[in-house]
């Protein structure tokens, strides 16, 4: 079987000289963002204080300036330029990495096709989620290339229903919210007979800064003059649900700052929040534990796929499904802060869409 991994490059240009960045000194900036310790920060690393050190001194001067300014008794913290190329960094990973990721899989899905090897093709179109980047990884164990391409929940719905996948994933909140998502859902449902499959219930919330310094509670406060939030892009399922819990306050959205700052992952709006670009976002609690932010739960919803009824009868949606209720798939889920696996891989017809 293909595996194909997509990464970005980036090369510095100084005065004429060309240099390719080494990204583990990103891992290693992150690291002593938090620790505040070399000692520490190396070892989180993963590599040797000796080694991190030579990293941090060969960058500083090919830069031209400090990345770290060091002083006796009180630690390491970042400078101006350390913080500017970690938010960078960051920024890179939480936005691109999913696209690539996507485009990856698609190639190794194409490339498997043609030499016939690696299992049966099954196209996703679905909802960014952490966990379903972990179903990815389990597939090759089940006869299956999954292609995963992440989609905004109403997209990927409409994408199933055009018949450019076979499954699509997006998220239903549980309660009255949940209630009026889901008839929104159901209109987008393939018009012909088709079942859903469980997949895991996580939690959205506010993702604020460490220490929440702002006092942010509850989705009102997003309103508040001073605080600036970042927001997901129209079309995804957290956007409609933020839109939905703004109108049941009698928010007016359009005035709030920040509102049409637009990110396509949890992870990117996570990341806007960890570099101080905003001061809250709404997203799963998973986003907020990569980056060690704080997180005020809002509602549980469940994450479900769609699938024509008439696939649950071929060897991908079975295959799936087997995936969805091993111990593999339960052991990557439950190490997601947020998450849980109950009922993943149980088929259901349309109407469990409404259940509360």
């Amino acid at each position: 079987m293909i595996g194909v991994h997509i990464r970005p490059v980036w090369r510095f240009t100084i005065d004429g000289q060309e240099r390719d960045f080494d990204f583990l000194l990103i891992r290693l900036l992150e690291a002593l963002h938090e620790e505040s310790k070399l000692t520490r920060a190396a070892a989180r690393a993963g590599i040797s204080y000796r080694h991190a050190w030579n990293l941090i001194e060969r960058w500083q001067t090919f830069l031209g300036a400090p990345l770290v300014e060091m002083e006796r008794g009180k630690g390491s913290r970042l400078t101006t330029l350390g913080w500017n190329l970690l938010w960078a960094g960051q920024r890179a990973r939480a936005r691109v990495a999913p696209e690539l990721d996507s485009l990856a899989s698609e190639f190794a899905a194409a490339l498997n096709a043609v030499r016939g090897t690696g299992g049966v093709l099954l196209v996703m179109h679905a909802s960014h989620d952490f966990a379903v980047a972990a179903l990815r990884e389990l597939a090759g164990r089940f006869g299956l290339i999954l292609d995963v391409q992440f989609r905004g929940s109403f997209d990927a719905l409409a994408a199933l229903r055009r018949g450019d996948c076979a499954v699509a994933g997006f998220h239903v909140p549980l309660g009255p919210v949940g209630a009026r998502l889901a008839r929104q859902y159901a209109d987008l449902l393939p018009a012909d007979a088709c079942r859903l499959i469980g997949f895991a219930t996580r939690t959205q919330g506010l993702i604020v800064a460490a220490g929440n310094p702002k006092r942010i509670l509850a989705v009102s406060d997003l309103a508040r003059e001073g605080v600036r939030m970042a927001n997901r892009q129209r079309g995804s399922g957290t956007r409609a649900l933020l839109d939905l819990l703004f109108a049941a306050e009698h928010i007016d959205a359009a005035g709030i700052t920040g509102y049409d700052t637009e990110e396509t992952t949890h992870a990117a709006v996570a990341a806007l929040v960890a570099a101080g670009q905003a001061d809250a976002a709404f997203g799963v609690q998973s986003a907020a534990a990569q980056y060690r932010l704080d997180f005020i739960p809002v509602c549980r919803e469940r994450y479900l796929l769609a699938c024509e009824a008439k696939a649950t009868a071929e060897f991908a949606i079975p295959a799936l499904c087997e995936m969805l209720r091993s111990p593999a798939f339960a052991q990557a889920v439950a190490a997601l802060p947020g998450y849980d696996a109950t009922g993943a891989g149980e088929i259901m017809d349309p109407g469990a869409l409404s259940a509360g």
